[in-house]
């Protein structure tokens, strides 16, 4: 089945202890349609202005992700700088330009409005509302992330996105901070009063927990032994998971935990360079094989 995200596509400045990359692919659809195009046939909507570079449309276009839903605009593209600390775990925003992304105003195009899987990537939860307002059927499963500003600036149109999907994805901040709970699978619960049946809560280099209606479980990171940039790793985390469940086209305890073993062995990849740089030098065989040891050193017995 096809797989349709909505989200920001920018143009990223990123320092980190290895190395400062300048003008490389970002935002957070970028990161999420190429993870996901590893196991579906991935549709985006987003917004770039005239100055986006013609070889990060082509990157997208080459891994045969539909662009139809890619509006360029006047203006500049979306841009990030940040600097990455000694610990890789810390950051620091040196400059945002929302510039055409602060206009944004998401049109799914008529061939995606049936689409059984939707994710919302990180934005205001209006704009990804929105997008939800132009499905002209509930899909079978929605998912969105969000960050701590929506949480604090945004609270009522979070609650009401919330009600209206199936999961969510926080980092393990976030889960506390909307919550005020210290504890996350308490945390993860009382998200779950507000709509989602499934809070995957990403805990950066220690994995993600997982609370649903199938149970609850952990999964760790794929372990590496040198991080060179984890920009966009909680974005292709979420493209793995959506990218596996809307190859398979049904929702299960098996399929979850499957999905979110190969989020993280997705992200883990995305960590070993800069932009999406590694993974335009992978495959889905090294995706499956990476797979396959991570369930080896999680395996207890047999």
């Amino acid at each position: 089945m096809s797989l349709l995200v909505v989200g920001s596509i920018g143009i990223d400045t990123v320092e980190t202890p290895a190395a400062k990359r300048a003008n490389v692919l970002g935002g957070s659809a970028a990161y999420f349609a190429y993870a996901a195009s590893f196991f579906t046939n991935v549709a985006l909507v987003g917004v770039v202005g005239k100055d986006f570079p013609p070889e990060h449309k082509k990157l997208l276009s080459d891994r045969a992700i539909d662009l139809s839903g890619l509006e360029m605009t006047c203006g500049d593209t979306f841009r990030w700088t940040g600097r990455y600390h000694e610990n890789m775990n810390d950051r620091d925003t040196l400059v945002v330009n929302l510039n055409v992304l602060g206009t944004f105003d998401p049109k799914v195009p008529p061939a995606f409005v049936e689409t059984d899987f939707v994710f919302l990537a990180n934005s205001s939860p209006a704009v990804q509302l929105k997008t939800l307002a132009q499905m002209t059927k509930r899909p079978t499963f929605v998912a969105a992330d969000t960050m701590n500003l929506w949480i604090e600036i945004a609270r009522p149109d979070l609650d009401a996105l919330l009600s209206r999907i199936d999961a969510i994805v926080m980092n393990d901040g976030e889960a506390r901070q909307y919550t005020d709970e210290r504890e996350l699978l308490r945390a993860g619960r009382k998200i779950q009063e507000k709509g989602p049946s499934t809070v995957i809560i990403k805990k950066g280099e220690h994995g993600a927990l997982v609370i649903s209606k199938f149970g609850n479980f952990s999964i760790p990171a794929y372990p590496l032994e040198e991080v060179i940039d984890p920009t966009g790793a909680g974005d292709t985390f979420a493209g793995g998971i959506m990218g596996y469940l809307a190859a398979g086209g049904t929702i299960s305890k098996e399929a979850l935990r499957r999905a979110v073993a190969y989020g993280s062995v997705v992200a883990s990849f995305t960590c070993q360079d800069f932009s999406l740089d590694a993974l335009q030098k992978t495959n889905r065989e090294a995706i499956d094989a990476r797979y396959r040891e991570l369930l080896e050193m999680v395996r207890i017995e047999g």
